[in-house]
């Protein structure tokens, strides 16, 4: 049973191992992320039921452009379908979507049906879904400093100024609060160039199973073992 009054509000995941999960079934890699696709789908639903606030995903990395050409293509299209069968049932579900990393080199395409679906779901209420994007950590922090130094060379900072708090103000997405928990499937032990400025204090759980196989009561296991953890903060 788990303690209603200590479910973790962010929880961020890596999905990883949908390419092993097809090989071990003799199946194309693609086949294993269109399941990771539908997965996606399952755990945001459990997420909300769960009373979990905010769930971010890390769907495409900086470095995942270094891959096959035609795999790249496949993961493009598959977001694309995403935003085209997904979006209008998390806006049913009072879901808030947003997506986080760089925009270049995403297809305009995909870019303007991002920006339609943050826009649909701005005002919703409930879960928030969270896809990283074209996103890497070390990628954030440099376009969180440029920015600043934009800033600074306006005249609106002075470089003195700049502290941790509002160096996150730089972030990509500012309004989100940092990961209470991480979660990373497919029992690869690192975090793979994510949220690392967020990832200060977040509790890390890692699991064998691969992403396609995360069920609703591989979450529950996982908030499980939060809730058995002490967040001191560096405190005593």
């Amino acid at each position: 049973m788990l303690d209603k009054n200590n479910i973790p509000k962010h929880v961020a995941i890596i999905m990883d191992g949908n390419g092993r999960w097809a090989r071990r079934r003799g199946l194309a890699r693609s086949i294993g992320h269109h399941a990771g696709i539908k997965r996606i789908r399952e755990i945001v639903k459990n997420a909300s039921e769960l009373g979990i606030k905010i769930i971010t995903i890390f769907a495409f990395s900086t470095e995942n452009w270094q891959r096959p050409g035609s795999e790249v293509n496949m993961l493009m299209r598959a977001f694309s379908n995403f935003l085209n069968k997904e979006i209008g049932e998390l806006h049913k579900n009072n879901f808030r979507f947003r997506v986080i990393g760089r925009s270049e080199p995403l297809l305009p395409e995909i870019i303007s049906k991002i920006r339609e679906a943050q826009k649909l779901t701005a005002a919703n209420t409930g879960l928030t879904v969270v896809l990283a994007l074209n996103y890497g950590g070390r990628a954030e922090i440099v376009d969180a400093a440029k920015r600043f130094a934009q800033s600074a060379c306006s005249g609106k900072y002075k470089p003195s100024q700049l502290d941790e708090k509002l160096f996150s103000d730089f972030l990509y997405d500012p309004s989100l609060p940092e990961p209470d928990l991480l979660i990373r499937t497919s029992g690869e032990l690192r975090i793979s160039n994510f949220l690392l400025w967020e990832l200060a204090y977040t509790e890390f759980y890692f699991t064998e199973k691969y992403w396609p196989d995360f069920t609703k009561d591989d979450l529950v296991k996982a908030i499980g073992d939060y809730q058995k953890r002490q967040r001191r903060f560096g405190e005593v």
